[in-house]
């Protein structure tokens, strides 16, 4: 009897094998019609301004609190993990440097995106999905209005635009928070501190950081968008989009931070 089972199983191997493959070039192909389509309504520009302010304040501004607690504990953990190496070798006059290489360019954008789609990559595809599904989409079109315009475009901006500001201010945090565990933890003068992170660290460091903030919220923004907007299957059907949406978030965010770090930093 198991021996039959297993031969089932292997047997179905290839069928679900090819089923995961199948879909993940769907979903993969239908984000990437959706950046092209988002992009043919931005030459020439046609952004609802007052949908663009509205996304601006919700997705950054509600953002800060969150993104702000995220980094200063962010800081602290870098100093905590360099502690034993700092006191070992005797090299306290590195501690901003160090702290400040591995979050401006690596630490500080990932987690921030990652929080960042956690509280507004969800909210995206739960709005859009619930309109998906409500017929509230096919209303728009039978009004003459474009949602691609007048909902996804202003949120593609809004979210790289505020991930990317979310970043800096994050960045800053992170820093008063390691300064401030450098100080507790191991005794470095602030002024030490500030020293070795100015001198020490190039533009670069903070640039790659942001450029790939950029880059984490363009993949938040179109995929949240395009599991809104394909959701089927009525209210059941916008939960999964919701957690299917989060996930291949993450994934690409995480993909794209290895191939980034990879091929430039």
């Amino acid at each position: 009897m198991s021996a039959t089972v297993l031969a089932r199983a292997a047997l179905a191997l290839p069928t679900r094998l090819g089923a995961a493959v199948l879909g993940l070039a769907n979903e993969v192909g239908g984000t990437g019609v959706l950046a092209g389509r988002v992009l043919a309504r931005l030459f020439p520009p046609r952004i609802d301004r007052l949908e663009l302010t509205r996304n601006l304040h919700r997705m950054g501004v509600a953002s800060v609190a969150i993104t702000s607690a995220t980094a200063i504990f962010v800081g602290g953990i870098m100093v905590i993990q360099a502690a034993p190496m700092v006191q070992r070798f005797g090299v306290k006059e590195l501690v901003g440097w160090g702290a400040g290489f591995a979050t401006l360019r690596e630490v500080g954008p990932l987690l921030i995106a990652l929080v960042f789609n956690g509280r507004v990559g969800a909210n995206n595809t739960a709005e859009l999905a619930s309109m998906t599904v409500t017929d509230q989409i096919d209303a728009l079109r039978a009004l003459v209005i474009d949602p691609i315009t007048y909902l996804v475009v202003p949120r593609v901006l809004s979210m790289i635009l505020m991930i990317t500001v979310l970043t800096i201010i994050g960045d800053g945090v992170a820093m008063f928070g390691a300064m401030g565990a450098a100080k507790v933890l191991l005794d470095v003068d602030p002024r030490v501190f500030l020293r070795s992170l100015v001198t020490l660290l190039e533009p670069w460091d903070l640039l790659s950081g942001l450029v790939k903030a950029s880059l984490f919220g363009t993949v938040i923004a179109l995929v949240s968008s395009h599991y809104g907007l394909s959701v089927k299957g009525g209210a059941p059907g916008v939960g999964r989009a919701v957690t299917a949406s989060v996930v291949a978030s993450a994934t690409g965010i995480f993909a794209l931070d290895y191939l980034f770090t990879f091929l430039i930093d």
